[in-house]
Formats: C-alpha cells, structure tokens, sequence
C-alpha cells in the first residue's frame, strides 16, 4: 500500500497495467564456418564485409568463406557470426629478408602489403677522397621502397668506428644481422627484399570433426550453442572441401546430418545445406536419398551459382551464403512469415546448371529449392521448402521460422512470470500479454485469419493449471496460431464461352 499524503494536493502514482509487451526477437542472423588466411576460432560477430576482410582475411585460391560472408552482406544481411576453422590465429609470416654477400643477412622491419619487390637495399663503394688511399674501403648503403630513396648510410663511418650493424641501426625500414663465421667482408652489391607468399590455409585432409567442433571449446558449428542470436547456419567450405578430394562424400554426410542435430537440439535456428557441384537433376536426387535427412530444421539450395573472383574472374560458389542474404532482406523487408524465395540473388551473374520446369518438377517434391534464371526478371530462388518429407505440417520453411520467430519471442518475453504468485491473477495476465503480441502478428500479416479468433488463441486457466501442477510449481499455457503459407501453386482457369473469351485456365 503507497504511504498516504501529509498535506493537501494532487499527487500522482504510478501503477502496474498488468501486462507487459514482449518484443520480437531478431530472425536474420547467420553464421558461417570455414577456412579463412587469419583470425580467431571462436564465433567472432562480424557486421559488415570490410569488418570481416580486416580481422579474417579476404578471398584466396580455393576458400569459400570469404565469398559467403561477402554474398550475405551483398544481399541484405547486416549480422553474422564468423568460426574460423583449421587454425587458432593469424599464421605468423616471417619478415622479408635476403643475404647479402655471405655473412650478412638483411631483415625488413615492416611486412610489405603486396608481394613484390617493396625494399630493395644497394651497396656501392665511395671513392676516396682527396686522392688518398685511406686504410679501409668506405661504402654508401641505399635503402629503396618502391624504387624511391628513403635512407642512407656510410660505412664504415668518417669516425672509422662501429660495425656494419650498427651503421643502419637508425633505419626504419631495415636491420643487418652478421652471420659468418669468420671476419665479415664487404662488397658492392644490390639485393631485394621479397614479401614471401602468404601461408597456406586449406589443409589436403579435414575430418568432420574440424566442422563439428566442441560446445566446450567453442569450435565449429558446435561453438554457436553459446551464440543465443544465430538464426541460421551454413558451411560452405564444406562442398569445397569434398570437391578437392579433402574430405570423403561419408564426412560430408556425416558433418551435414551432425549440423541438422544441432538446429534441432537448439530449437531456434535452421541449417542451410549446399549439395555437391556438378549434379543432374537426377543425381541430386539420388544424393539427397544417400544423406537420408527428413528434418523441418534444414533446407537444400541447388544449383551453384557464378560470382565474380578477383583472381579467377568468373568462380563457381555454393549458394548458401547468398541465400542466407536473401532470408535477411525478405524478412527485412516483408517479415520472417514471408516466404524467402521469388527473390533475385544479388551477385550471381549465372548459375551453374540451368534447370528446365521438368527437372524442377522431379526435386521440388522431395524439398530441394531451385535456383532458375528467369528471363528478364533475373537469376530468383524458386522454392521455399524445409527437408520434412514425413511431417507436411512443417515443409514449409517460413512457417518453421515463423514458429521459431515466436517461440523464441515469448519464452524472452515472459520470463518476468517465474516465481510469481501461481493464481488466477498471473494466468489473467499472461494471457494478455501474449495476446498483446499475437495480435501485433496478425496485424502485420503474419498470421491467417479475418479477426484474432480465428489467427490465434491463448489458454492460461484453471483448466491448464489444475491443482497438481500448481503443487509441482508449473504454470501451462496453451498457445495455438494459424500460420500463413505461401502461394506455392498459383492456377489461372481459362474456358470459351459462346460471347468471347473469359479468364482463367489450368
């Protein structure tokens, strides 16, 4: 009870309106695993191309990652999370050096950015002056960067003391070290100093569980059980993998089933498959029936897709980076109940294989999504199926990531209900405010139906909550929606009539 007013006046209170608004949780969040030239290996967050190129690296010869991450943020995506794989950090490259003559060694303080001839260091001998012939030769030593002059130096020194080392030991670019055995000699010379190549990053083997990981250790796919926020994972380096001989078709099965298990231990996120490259319609077919998966919690994109390469101009790419672009734009822009397919690809400039209508005829069933070029209109996903063969409540992938937007939404919103008072007055108001929020949904298109009744309904009572369960300290709320589902199969119907003509046909 508030205390009472010790004079006259108006006062005002604040009061409890006895429901609370819960607040939609984010649903476009990806994650991807892979091979990248530096980094960390625990689940990094990465919010845009750049970020990732300045703590992972860009693209290189045979890596996937890179051009996953950058076909996510090309198509809409604004938050990933990054696990490095086959490698605890950045690779350590040893500094640009050359010999100079046979016992000194010259070492380039900075790493030059490009791999070429950055500093190059020339040693000519002076003439003597006033025609004397002094006791010891004289040299200059010039240091270049890039064909420009930066330093000089003497040696020895006018004052005709010090060693060769210590002659540049004001250089900023450079250091000698003395490596012979016996009294160092001097000669005119000029030598460059070369960037080596960048180390190798694709290992010739990989086992499955480099991909798998450890929840303990938070490595691979298995690390993200930390990351609340992933909503969707991919691993494209895992088809690059297998197309390189690295890791056997078994590995690849085994890794993709042990992903599908993790997106359905963890409830809140769904996993984005690529298929091998190269394969007919039909052979695609007999390869989803060998991976054996019958799963709400994964999705299957095929074909590959064709993205400009610096290097190589024109590289073919698993989808899945891109794909999981185009769920963030369409759940952006129209909402995660909307279906994320009729969409372009931003960056595909072609795809692998073109299917025909017959061939998308035979995988469309079985829950493959095709990508088909549509004339005039663009390289578009053209299906937005889960791989549920068995289960036709969930086969399609909005309605699970509608349920997974919701479920994830009110367990967030309502955790200001654990230890309240278990009676009528707690029931009464989590009803309202998950009505409250159920009805913002159907308001926003969400969810089928002409009025509330008939989109949703809430059952928080004592009928839910007999006497032994409130005993056992439980509260049970019975939540029903009516999801919406996509116009897969659109039918126009067309007969004669004896005036003329009238729409529609099949």
């Amino acid at each position: 009870m508030p205390e009472l007013p010790k004079s006259p006046g108006v006062y005002i209170e604040t009061v409890d309106s006895g429901s609370r608004p819960i607040e939609g949780v984010g649903t476009a969040v990806a994650a991807f695993v892979g091979f990248a030239s530096k980094g960390p290996s625990e689940p990094t967050l990465v919010t845009s191309w750049s970020q990732y190129a300045g703590v992972f690296g860009e693209s290189f010869a045979g890596g996937l990652l890179a051009h996953a991450v950058y076909g996510f943020f090309l198509n809409g995506g604004s938050a990933c999370y990054v696990v490095r794989i086959g490698g605890d950090g950045a690779a350590p490259q040893p500094a640009p050096q050359a010999m100079l003559g046979s016992s000194f060694r010259i070492v380039a303080k900075e790493l030059p950015e490009k791999e070429q001839d950055d500093i190059s260091v020339e040693v000519s001998k002076l003439p003597p002056e006033d025609d004397e012939q002094p006791e010891e030769e004289r040299f200059t030593i010039t240091v270049r960067r890039e064909g420009k002059v930066e330093e000089t130096f003497d040696f020895p020194a006018k004052s005709g003391k010090g060693t060769l080392p210590t002659a540049v030991r004001q250089s900023k670019l450079i250091r000698i070290e003395e490596v012979g055995q016996e009294l160092a000699k001097l000669e005119a010379t000029s030598v460059a100093l070369k960037a080596p190549p960048p180390p190798p990053v694709l290992p010739a083997k990989v086992s499955p569980e480099v991909y798998i990981g450890s929840e303990d250790e938070r490595t691979g796919f298995r690390g993200l059980a930390a990351v609340d926020a992933v909503t969707m994972i991919a691993i494209p380096d895992l088809m690059g993998a297998l197309e390189r001989e690295a890791i056997t078709p078994e590995g690849v099965k085994s890794v993709q089933n042990e992903l599908n298990a993790h997106c359905a231990l963890m409830k809140d996120r769904m996993a984005i498959l690529d298929a091998p490259p190269g394969l007919s319609a039909q052979g695609l077919l007999s390869w989803k029936n060998d991976l054996g998966l019958d799963s709400m919690w994964a999705t299957l994109y095929h074909p590959w897709i064709k993205v400009f390469d610096p290097e190589t101009k024109v590289r073919r790419i698993p989808p899945s980076g891109h794909i999981a672009g185009v769920w963030a734009r369409s759940d952006a822009t129209r909402g995660v109940h909307k279906a994320p397919a009729n969409e372009v690809i931003h960056g595909a400039i072609a795809l692998e294989s073109q299917l025909t209508r017959e061939e998308q005829d035979l995988i469309n069933p079985t829950g493959v999504n095709c990508i088909r070029v549509m004339p005039g209109r663009g390289i578009r996903v053209w299906g937005a199926r889960t791989l549920a063969a068995t289960d036709k409540q969930w086969q399609y992938l909005n309605v699970r990531r509608l349920f997974n937007y919701l479920q994830e939404s009110i367990l967030n919103g309502t955790q200001w209900v654990v230890f309240e008072p278990n009676d009528d007055a707690l029931w009464a108001r989590i009803r309202r405010t998950i009505a409250a929020f159920l009805v913002m949904e159907w308001r926003r298109g969400a969810l089928f139906g002409l009025t509330p009744d008939e989109a949703f309904y809430v059952k928080c009572d004592r009928e839910t909550n007999p006497a032994e369960s409130i005993d056992k300290g439980l509260v049970v709320c019975e939540i029903g929606v009516a999801p919406v589902k996509p116009a897969e199969f659109v039918v126009f119907r067309l007969a004669q009539m004896a005036s003329g003509t009238s729409l529609v046909s099949e």
